[in-house]
């Protein structure tokens, strides 16, 4: 992988992580355009970079982070209600990503599974925000609110994110709706999930196939793919919050679906190889 590959896959998984289009079919796609075939290495890659995404928002809600980190130590009652959700929250992906994750990695990491995945997320988008026409984006109850039992039922909804292409943000943001969150806090829990789980995957990684990447891939190219993950997902989320206060979710079910055909016919006229 050269620095320019680093640099454009970093990019790539920084503006699409937080957005409902699934970041994981993103790399897949741009890694195959690239000419990089799959591979551990490669694979893996893909979920090292994530680290960079997770510092910007780490950063952009730093407040919550911080009282979240306060409360577990008894000095702010509602992060440590935050906490416990966050906790909650994770505890089904965890489960099945222990039990199912080489499977998933191993025999889901391919475009046809990724464009479908694309096509039905985007039907879902576009028929969900044309049923919220005229629903204010705060409209509904903060994460203050959230009880432990809500936040279980949005875990569960991003155990379907592991189905690459899906999307963890937009199953997340799904599962926060679900529940009776405003878009706005709905959008802020999925990234607040998405640090834990995030984290969570990018640790597991490191451990068992760190060193791969690193030998394989170079240094550069790592530390080139974190940097670009990290500035590009801090302006994406910035941009997504700014953009939902105004808009609804209904452009990122139309891309999903543009995206998929496009996929779809470049795969079976063999210009794209799916693996």
């Amino acid at each position: 992988m050269d620095p320019i590959q680093a640099l454009l896959l970093g990019i790539v998984e920084g503006v699409t992580e937080y957005l409902p289009v699934s970041s994981t079919g993103h790399l897949i796609l741009a890694q195959r355009l690239m000419g990089l075939g799959e591979g551990e290495a490669n694979n893996a890659y893909a979920i090292l970079v994530q680290f960079g995404a997770i510092l910007a928002v780490v950063g952009l809600f730093r407040h919550r982070v911080l009282s979240v980190l306060n409360g577990l130590v008894g000095r702010d009652s509602n992060g440590l209600r935050l906490g416990i959700n966050l906790a909650v929250a994770f505890l089904p992906a965890a489960v099945v990503g222990i039990l199912a994750g080489s499977f998933i990695k191993h025999a889901l990491f391919s475009l046809w599974v990724v464009a479908a995945a694309w096509i039905v997320g985007g039907v879902v988008l576009v028929i969900l925000s044309r049923r919220r026409v005229g629903v204010a984006a705060d409209a509904g109850f903060s994460i203050d609110s959230l009880t432990a039992k809500h936040a279980l039922l949005i875990g569960l909804f991003q155990v379907i994110a592991m189905w690459p292409g899906v999307s963890r943000s937009l199953a997340t943001i799904l599962g926060g709706l679900s529940v009776g969150l405003s878009l706005v806090a709905a959008v802020e829990f999925s990234f607040l999930l998405g640090v834990v789980t995030l984290t969570a995957a990018t640790a597991k990684e490191a451990v068992s196939s760190g060193q791969l990447v690193l030998s394989g891939l170079g240094e550069a190219s790592v530390a080139i793919g974190l940097v670009a993950a990290l500035v590009s997902a801090a302006l994406a989320v910035r941009w997504m919050i700014g953009y939902l206060s105004r808009h609804s979710l209904e452009v990122f079910g139309w891309y999903r679906i543009a995206l998929a055909l496009i996929t779809v016919a470049l795969l079976a006229s063999g210009i794209l190889p799916a693996t």
